[in-house]
């Protein structure tokens, strides 16, 4: 009888140690699993010269998330602190009877050189840095665009005529008085005081809490060399792309800290 019952508990033990095995082993594919998940939304967070050249894909970026329709009339992505910041935003706006429509977002490379090709051929009849230069009257060459970063948006039109009177001038006057508590300011304003670069834009408004740490890294790895692979980016040098373009912008914005 005895020795049933030594059999028995030794068996009972085994079970035991196997079941802690199993549960050890468990534990350690878990950790494993969540090692690897985190390494992986780190790699898709890496700040990286691609990133800020806008040669990478938002729509599988873990840090991305795509706008809600009810915001916008088409399909848009911006960064997930971006676009909280901006639902605040909009949420306040709301309040004091101002709706806020996101008309762009995030366009990396590839889509910025479509819009850069399109205006190429509508000013073909200009001389090559007429066109460069017309052209960037208000779009970027691509691998310059703030939009690439996915932390800037074009608000309500894409018309400065729209927010000089009766419900643009409304919403134009309170992203003045207001953006600003949510991270959002304007980029590009009126060259009275001497800015360079593109010309007035009352529509795009740029999150600095992120875009500010990727123009300093911008600043500090890209060169007008890297701004290549379409028509006119041999141009890039000549007309100060980096300097006059990129860093073109409104005195508040140099100004943030």
């Amino acid at each position: 009888m005895f020795h049933y019952f030594i059999i028995g508990f030794i068996s009972l033990l085994s079970f035991s140690c196997n079941s802690n095995d199993k549960k050890v082993n468990s534990e350690k594919d878990l950790n494993i699993a969540e090692i690897k998940i985190s390494n992986k939304l780190m790699n898709s967070t890496a700040l990286t010269k691609a990133f800020v050249l806008g040669k990478f894909d938002y729509s599988k970026d873990s840090t991305f998330t795509q706008v809600n329709i009810a915001f916008t009339h088409k399909t848009v992505f911006l960064k997930k602190e971006t676009y909280n910041a901006f639902l605040a935003m909009a949420d306040s706006a709301k309040k004091s009877g101002i709706t806020l429509a996101i008309y762009s977002g995030t366009r990396n490379y590839v889509e910025q050189k479509s819009i850069w090709e399109r205006k190429w051929n509508k000013y073909g009849t200009l001389k090559p840095l007429e066109r460069v230069n017309k052209i960037l009257e208000y779009s970027a060459m691509p691998g310059s665009s703030r939009h690439h970063w996915g932390t800037d948006i074009d608000l309500n039109s894409l018309n400065n005529s729209y927010f000089n009177r009766g419900n643009g001038l409304k919403v134009y006057m309170w992203l003045k008085n207001n953006a600003n508590t949510f991270g959002f300011y304007q980029v590009y304003t009126d060259k009275s005081s001497g800015r360079k670069g593109y010309n007035l834009e009352k529509w795009h408004w740029s999150y600095l809490p992120l875009a500010s740490k990727y123009l300093k890294f911008y600043n500090a790895e890209v060169t007008s060399e890297d701004i290549e692979g379409f028509s006119g980016s041999e141009y890039a040098e000549q007309v100060n792309i980096i300097d006059d373009y990129v860093n073109g912008l409104a005195l508040s914005v140099k100004n943030y800290k």
